[in-house]
């Protein structure tokens, strides 16, 4: 399993322990990489209704996505890892979720069989949400109207949310990555319903920003989709503790950079713990410019004193 996802509480991994949790069940079901606005739709609907009824709600997703093992060579840079998945569903108020793992093996299940083992397992189930066109199963042969046969016969509710539109456009994880990897965070976080983050793991770094003055922390982004290169005003979250900063997204052209990899560090603002192996969530407020490269450190030094001064303004605006 990914980083991070056994120290969210209440996720299962197997439908075997669905049984644990009081029914009666109610289950959203998707991939709900980046958890916009039609994820949440899902999640809602079931919360709503679970909450009318006296019953438990289940978010049940996949790891890893399925398109990884279906179509490897066709799959999308992700807006969230697992972990931050997790931890967004987390936020809505879900308190149970299952992570099946995904791999050939269950993708060759027929979805019938995958209703009935929830169905069987689940004490009792009594509805499952889904977005209005999903499909999913062996050749993407279960829909709405499979479930709606199903649950006909093993006594469930099954629920089509229609999609989200915003601004004329359907929400979708795909519109989303567009707009992140093209800079448009504001409409990013239209379709999300939230200022788009990226969630990562603190590393070892050269240390290089501390004999200029800036230390940084290294992050190992946990997602892959991230915004263009260049500089960024940036609330950061570090377990409960709200900080702020600015993050440089690049190659670091001023500095030797051996394999020419895109890095993300974040100066923290009055802050010096030791952070190595912790995570921090990113959230983007404001591109403050292009990542550039100059002549001299005392040159770059200059600029990143710039751009913190820039930062802490325009953060300190935002409240």
């Amino acid at each position: 399993m990914p980083r991070g996802i056994d120290s969210i509480p209440g996720v299962l991994h197997a439908i075997s322990d669905l049984p644990r949790i009081p029914g009666p069940l109610y289950l959203a079901i998707g991939v709900f990489d980046g958890v916009h606005l039609g994820h949440q739709a899902v999640i809602h609907r079931a919360l709503e209704d679970a909450r009318r009824e006296g019953g438990t709600v289940v978010v049940v997703s996949f790891d890893p996505h399925p398109i990884r093992v279906l179509r490897p060579d066709q799959a999308p840079r992700l807006l969230t890892s697992t972990a931050h998945k997790l931890r967004l569903i987390a936020n809505l108020g879900v308190t149970q979720q299952l992570v099946i793992h995904f791999d050939h093996a269950f993708a060759a299940t027929p979805p019938e069989e995958f209703i009935r083992a929830l169905a069987a397992a689940a004490q009792p189930l009594r509805e499952i949400c889904v977005g209005f066109e999903w499909s999913f199963g062996k050749g993407r042969a279960g829909n709405l109207a499979l479930l709606q046969r199903l649950g006909g016969e093993l006594d469930f509710a099954e629920v089509g949310v229609p999609a989200v539109e915003i601004d004329g456009e359907i929400v979708s994880s795909t519109l989303i990555r567009s707009a992140v990897e093209r800079g448009e965070l504001a409409r990013a976080a239209r379709l999300l319903g939230r200022e788009f983050t990226i969630l990562g793991t603190v590393v070892e770094g050269d240390r290089l920003g501390r004999t200029i003055g800036f230390p940084t922390a290294n992050l190992s982004a946990h997602n892959e989709q991230y915004p263009p290169n260049g500089v960024y005003a940036v609330d950061v979250r570090r377990g409960t503790e709200r900080l702020r900063g600015v993050v440089n997204i690049g190659v670091r052209p001023t500095i030797k950079n051996a394999n020419g990899e895109r890095l993300l560090e974040v100066h923290l603002f009055d802050f010096e713990a030791d952070i190595y192996g912790e995570d921090l969530e990113i959230t983007f407020r404001q591109f403050l410019r292009p990542e550039q490269k100059f002549a001299s450190l005392d040159l770059l030094r200059a600029q990143i004193t710039r751009d913190a001064a820039t930062a802490r303004r325009v953060l300190a605006e935002s409240r």
